[in-house]
């Protein structure tokens, strides 16, 4: 079994002995979770794919290549992704929550190492093709990699074992706008092709992900632990957990990404709904996610008929998600 992960970056890894992912990213949060991947024993890293969002999608490739660097893994690939929606033109780049350089404004020196030659599409393509069945994509960000990836290759979706999505707000309020998520509102048209691309999804949205955070005595404790990457963690959420005291009252941070992570490899902390989902490509909810819970036999067919459920995280085990993403965030 492999897996990959889709981000803001994309990163790829491997499950030992079961799963390869792949991911790419660069924000606080993001780095978190890409950080926890690389100490993860059960994982195996492939590579990394980026695309837009804190930051614009070259700047992502030049922080994907540094937390390469920094896990000591400068080897691992990364691949560049599209620097601009589907069909939106200039993409929304939100640098107020994570600094203008997406790492906090920590202003680290650059990787020496270089992006790989093949786009993401291709590399999520080949690598899919590579390990039919096995691999499972972690999608931190827009999903506009991926779906580039379905309409590059017909057999992709059926191809990938599992995806795992960081997006959406379902039934909750959006954080670009009361009805939109960030990562979904980046691209809605390449998210309602991947939501209906007939792949086997896992999503959890901000309905979630918001319940589960770092106090600011979390941050201290962390600051202050033996942990390989704590200090220049802290030093990256700085601005992050700033951002939160201005905008949500929340004297801490959420953590979106690295939740995503802990459902890749601990599902049993979440549980579940299933249901068509669709994504709003027009008007002012533009980026808004909709599930049908099957809860009615519908008289006659609507645009959510004839696509393949998804699986949408409904509740989670907050105080043991946090105590494992500590543990890995605290580990030598």
């Amino acid at each position: 079994m492999y897996e990959v992960l889709d981000s803001r970056y994309e990163m790829f890894l491997h499950l030992l002995p079961m799963s390869k992912i792949q991911d790419a990213f660069s924000y606080a949060d993001d780095s978190m979770a890409i950080l926890m991947a690389f100490q993860s024993p059960e994982l195996e890293i492939l590579g990394l794919t980026t695309i837009f969002g804190n930051v614009a999608t070259d700047d992502a490739t030049s922080n994907a290549l540094l937390l390469c660097e920094i896990a000591g893994c400068p080897d691992v690939p990364v691949s560049e992704g599209s620097h601009e929606p589907l069909k939106r033109g200039k993409p929304r780049i939100a640098d107020f929550v994570h600094g203008s350089d997406g790492l906090g404004n920590t202003y680290l020196p650059p990787s020496k190492s270089k992006k790989s030659e093949k786009t993401a599409s291709e590399f999520l393509v080949n690598k899919v093709s590579e390990y039919p069945g096995e691999v499972s994509i972690l999608a931190l960000g827009p999903l506009t990699n991926l779906a580039l990836a379905v309409k590059r290759d017909s057999s992709f979706a059926r191809k990938v074992k599992r995806v795992v999505i960081l997006g959406g707000a379902f039934f909750a309020l959006g954080n670009v706008n009361p009805a939109a998520e960030a990562n979904i509102y980046g691209d809605p048209e390449a998210a309602d092709i991947v939501f209906t691309s007939g792949a086997n999804i896992d999503v959890v949205g901000i309905n979630i992900t918001t319940q589960v955070k770092l106090t600011d005595a979390d941050l201290d404790e962390l600051r202050q632990s033996k942990g390989r990457h704590a200090q220049l963690i802290c030093d990256m959420c700085k601005f992050y957990r700033d951002w939160h005291v201005k905008s949500d009252g929340v004297y801490g941070i959420f953590l979106h990404d690295p939740v995503s992570f802990v459902l890749l490899v601990r599902p049993h902390l979440f549980t579940f709904k299933k249901g068509v989902v669709r994504v709003e490509t027009q008007g002012i909810c533009v980026g808004h996610t909709l599930m049908d819970q099957g809860l009615k036999n519908w008289n006659s067919s609507n645009p959510w008929s004839g696509f393949s459920p998804v699986s949408v995280a409904w509740t989670v085990n907050v105080e043991e998600v946090v105590n494992y993403i500590k543990k890995m965030l605290m580990k030598q």
